[in-house]
C-alpha cells in the first residue's frame, strides 16, 4: 500500500509540473471550420472589389462602417453583392465616447437596425482609450455595461470588439469579461499578434477569453491586424506577405478547433489587408 501511495504521489507531482495544455477537442460544438474569416471595412470602397476580395479569402462576414448621416447607395450595393455571395453584412460603428454618450450610440444602433441593410451590430467602443480611464475606471465600467444592456434591447445581434486583457479588469466584484459576455451575442478578441501559438501569440493572449466565452456559450472571433503599428511590430502582419499571414492564420485555425467558442478569425482591416504583397 505504501509503495502504491508513493507512486500516486509521484505521478501527481509530475502532472502538476507539466505546463497546461490546450483544452480537449469539442466535436459536439459548432466550432467554426478552418478558414472561416471576417473582415473590418472602415473606409468607403468599391463594393465589387470588396466582395471579390472577400470571396477569394473565404470571408463570410463583413463589418462595414455605417454613418447614419451618409448616403447609403454604396452600402445598398454592397448588401446586394454580399447576399449574392452568401456573405453576412454587419453594421460597424463605435467611439470611446460612447461609453458615456449613450444617446449617440443608441441613435446609431437604431438607425442601423432600421436601415434594413445589416444582420447585426458590430460595436467598437474601447473605453480604455478615454483619457479618464486610468482615474475613473471604476465609474466607466458600469456605464459600458449599461450601454450593452441598452443595445441588446434594440433587436439585432450585438458583437463587441474586446481587448484580450479584458479578464484582468474587475467590475463590481465580477470579472469584466464575464460581465460583457453575459450582455452580448458574441465578441471579437483583438488578439493582435503575428504568431499562432505560444505565450505571446494570437491563441496565447486570447486563451482566457476563449475559455470564458465557451463557458458562456457565446461565439468568439480572434482578430488579426494588418495596419502598421510602429510601437509593436509583433502585433501586426504589416510588412509581411499575404501568403505568410494566411499560413499563420491556418495554424491558428487548427489549434483553435479545441475551443468550443471559436468563431473564426477577423482581419483588421480591408484597405491594409489588400496592401499586403505576395
Amino acid at each position: 500500500m505504501h509503495a502504491v501511495l508513493c507512486v500516486v504521489l509521484t505521478m501527481g507531482l509530475l502532472i502538476a509540473s507539466v505546463r497546461p495544455r490546450l483544452p480537449p477537442l469539442a466535436p459536439e460544438t459548432s466550432v467554426a471550420p478552418p478558414g472561416t474569416r471576417a473582415m473590418w471595412l472602415w473606409e468607403r470602397e468599391k463594393p465589387e472589389a470588396v466582395v471579390d476580395w472577400a470571396k477569394a479569402r473565404s470571408v463570410t462576414t463583413i463589418f462595414a462602417y455605417y454613418d447614419p448621416r451618409a448616403d447609403v447607395t454604396e452600402l445598398t450595393r454592397l448588401r446586394a453583392l454580399c447576399d449574392d455571395a452568401g456573405i453576412v453584412l454587419d453594421a460597424l460603428g463605435g467611439e470611446p465616447a460612447w461609453t458615456t454618450d449613450h444617446a449617440t450610440a443608441l441613435a446609431w444602433a437604431r438607425a442601423a437596425a432600421a436601415s434594413g441593410l445589416f444582420r447585426g451590430l458590430h460595436v467598437d467602443v474601447e473605453p480604455y482609450l478615454l483619457p479618464a480611464w486610468e482615474e475613473r475606471q471604476a465609474a466607466l465600467v458600469p456605464q459600458l455595461l449599461r450601454l450593452l444592456d441598452q443595445l441588446a434591447l434594440i433587436g439585432p445581434p450585438v458583437e463587441l470588439d474586446v481587448p484580450f486583457w479584458l479578464p484582468t479588469v474587475q467590475a463590481g466584484g465580477e470579472n469584466l469579461a464575464d460581465a460583457v459576455l453575459a450582455r452580448v451575442d458574441g465578441v471579437t478578441v483583438m488578439s493582435y499578434r503575428n504568431t499562432a501559438t505560444g505565450g505571446n501569440s494570437m491563441l496565447g493572449v486570447a486563451d482566457d477569453l476563449l475559455r470564458r466565452a465557451g463557458k458562456a456559450a457565446k461565439p468568439a472571433r480572434l482578430g488579426a491586424e494588418t495596419q502598421a503599428l510602429g510601437d509593436c511590430a509583433y502585433c501586426t502582419f504589416h510588412g509581411g506577405t499575404d501568403s505568410a499571414m494566411r499560413a499563420t492564420l491556418s495554424d491558428v485555425d487548427r489549434a483553435a478547433q479545441r475551443y468550443a467558442a471559436f468563431e473564426g478569425i477577423a482581419v483588421h482591416q480591408y484597405d491594409t489587408w489588400i496592401a499586403l504583397t505576395g
